[in-house]
């Protein structure tokens, strides 16, 4: 393998979104205490449903470390980081605001500073062509 940083961190961000999504899903309480946070009985539905989402944006980190695996074309994988980093900034951004007004409890900053760590990586990877010269 000739990119070992990006695949890592391909993986590291694709395993941590797919867990924790399977996780919300299947077991949205438990997943939400082992985070250190709380959601009221009745929000246990939409908190599977946002499951699904998390888990999808794994999926298709998980996708990106396939590419790379197989060095397919960096044009394939520059997609993947678009639209993650689309995903992953609406997700930072909405969290920061339910924080800071108070929506959400203060632990939930966690989840805004990793999406905006990927989304930082990524756009400076982009704006740099590290897919490109990798």
């Amino acid at each position: 393998m000739k990119h070992p940083v990006l695949f890592g961190y391909q993986c590291a961000a694709g395993l941590s979104d797919t867990l924790t999504g399977a996780l919300l899903c299947t077991a949205p309480q438990f997943t939400l205490h082992l985070m250190g946070l709380h959601a009221p009985a009745d929000s246990v539905p939409y908190v599977s449903y946002i499951g699904a989402f998390v888990l999808s944006v794994g999926l298709c980190y998980l996708y990106g470390a396939l590419l790379i695996a197989i060095e397919a074309p960096a044009e394939r994988m520059e997609m993947v980081w678009l639209l993650t980093a689309f995903i992953c900034s609406a997700v930072a951004i909405y969290v920061l605001k339910g924080v800071l007004v108070g929506d959400l409890e203060s632990g939930w900053i966690t989840v805004a500073v990793f999406d905006a760590a990927c989304v930082l990586i990524q756009a400076i990877g982009l704006r740099k062509r590290w897919l490109f010269d990798a």
